[in-house]
């Protein structure tokens, strides 16, 4: 039995790749069904060779997964980068939320990466940087177009496997490639042994940067809805995952979460009860002031989805 690393998984295929022999493209047995047991990018597997002159194989092993991401549903994540644009597109900043969201839920530590600041005054880029440093998060800001501030993304990226993903048309493809001009070995195979491969941005594949460093490509998204998600799912440091709803939502917030215990009343909403910790950091600058009236918006939601 061989060891790979899924890298790219598409119309019930699954291309492993295996140090010193190249990509196999490979079936996955039928004892996972039985399982109730997905293959995911990212999985370290185990497969039986059927023909090393074809590179085809069968996935016969999963190995143990540091976790595994809902959305996008990839394996052994150590961070998520969160590709948007500050201008053209205009950054749809509830979607980010909402993303943020999920990342949080799946203990997920995550950095955004804002693109083509050549687009966009140094006020409004101070602006966003303020809203989300004081949430809590890593900001970097560059130019992919011009290659400016590559090369701090690609310190974070630095041994560690990361995952890619954001709305269509902000430049994540022009910045996989900047980071890895060579890295094409997966995606010119693939594309080699069915034509769909050249799909690349409807399906999540994962790049080899070096030896200690990976990226997952993942599809762009256009909008998210905030579900409950099963709480069986097993988050980044084995802990179960906490759904989200209405009376949850506050935690996967972090700026939110750091206030919780200074309201007046527990369970506070943070929406309409009085001597609320949160509402009042938000009038005093210390909360983004969009950040919470997406809080709000999605609290909403998650309250009148309940009704039905």
């Amino acid at each position: 039995m061989e060891k790979g690393k899924i890298v790219k998984g598409i119309a019930g295929f699954y291309y492993v790749y295996v140090a010193g022999s190249g990509i196999y493209e490979c079936k996955a047995k039928g004892l996972f069904r039985k399982q109730k047991m997905k293959p995911l990018v990212g999985d370290d597997v185990g497969i039986d060779v059927i023909s090393r002159e074809e590179r085809t194989g069968n996935v016969v092993e999963i190995l143990p997964r540091k976790n595994a991401l809902i959305r996008p549903a990839v394996a052994n994540v150590d961070q998520a980068l969160v590709i948007f644009a500050v201008a053209s597109p205009k950054p749809n900043l509830n979607l980010l939320d909402r993303f943020l969201i999920m990342m949080e839920q799946q203990q997920v530590p995550t950095v955004i990466c804002f693109n083509k600041t050549d687009l966009v005054s140094e006020e409004r880029i101070r602006e966003l940087r303020s809203a989300y440093e004081t949430s809590g998060y890593r900001v970097f800001f560059f130019c992919a177009e011009q290659q400016e501030g590559i090369d701090r993304i690609r310190q974070q990226l630095s041994g560690r496997t990361s995952t890619v993903a954001g709305p269509s048309g902000v430049g994540k493809s022009t910045l996989i490639n900047l980071l890895a001009p060579e890295a094409v070995m997966e995606t010119g195979e693939i594309s080699e042994k069915i034509q769909r491969g050249k799909h690349t941005t409807r399906h999540s594949q994962l790049i080899v940067l070096d030896q200690e460093s990976f990226i997952f490509d993942t599809p762009g998204f256009s909008s998210l809805s905030v579900d409950y998600y099963n709480p069986g799912l097993q988050g980044i440091a084995g802990a179960e995952i906490l759904p989200v709803d209405e009376r949850t939502l506050g935690q996967f917030f972090p700026e939110i979460a750091k206030l919780e215990g200074d309201c007046r009343f527990t369970g506070c909403s943070h929406i309409h009860e009085p001597d609320c910790a949160v509402k009042q950091a938000v009038d005093e600058g210390r909360i983004s002031r969009s950040r919470y009236e997406n809080y709000v918006q999605i609290y909403e939601e998650l309250k009148s989805r309940k009704k039905y």
